[in-house]
């Protein structure tokens, strides 16, 4: 008898920290996430579209067809804003094959409350960004932006379910349109799980 209550308070203490686990991942976000085989997903990331930081033109992700891209959720008043600079190093030596969108957000801790035109100004100026940047939408909360919707949305990408959890989470996109994998904030270009996924 002592044995078995023994046995099942142990299993409950692995049940309640396995629980435990998965609330701290959901809050600080997945070290990296990869598409499972099975995935199907509703749609394509060619299905949407957003206008450049600029406002001076709709950008059709249709285009990047045949071509990986890496969606970055950016802010210019976060302790991950220094990856611009990893980011625009790694555009410079892999734009050719991987694109690189940036689409600033203001959703966590208001670190992004500047206009399109004054997060084009500070990019330029502090970090000198070539890359895409996209304007600034809601990338999580009740006003995501569809294409957050589709990324973040199992039902809709066919496998993932994690929303950014911070400034600067990565979704990577094949050259099919397939969502492949997800990358929290701490994630950068240099690191092995990420240059695995986009095979470099």
């Amino acid at each position: 008898m002592k044995k078995t209550l023994i046995l099942a308070v142990l299993a409950l203490i692995t049940i309640v920290g396995a629980m435990s686990f998965r609330a701290i991942r959901n809050i600080y976000g997945n070290i990296g996430l990869n598409r499972p085989a099975s995935a199907e997903a509703k749609g394509s990331f060619y299905d949407y579209s957003l206008k450049s930081l600029d406002g001076k033109q709709t950008i059709d992700f249709s285009k990047y067809k045949g071509k990986k891209v890496v969606v970055l959720n950016v802010a210019s008043k976060c302790g991950y804003t220094p990856q611009y600079a990893d980011w625009q190093a790694f555009h410079k030596q892999y734009g050719d094959k991987i694109v690189v969108l940036g689409i600033p957000a203001n959703n966590f801790k208001s670190q992004e409350p500047g206009t399109n035109d004054e997060i084009a100004a500070f990019c330029e100026k502090n970090y000198g960004v070539t890359f895409q940047m996209l304007e600034k939408v809601s990338v999580t909360g009740e006003d995501q932006h569809p294409l957050y919707q589709w990324l973040s949305h199992k039902d809709q990408n066919g496998w993932n379910d994690s929303a950014p959890t911070w400034n600067f989470c990565k979704y990577v996109i094949n050259e099919k349109g397939e969502l492949t994998n997800f990358f929290n904030s701490k994630v950068k270009p240099g690191d092995e799980e990420f240059k695995k996924a986009v095979g470099i």
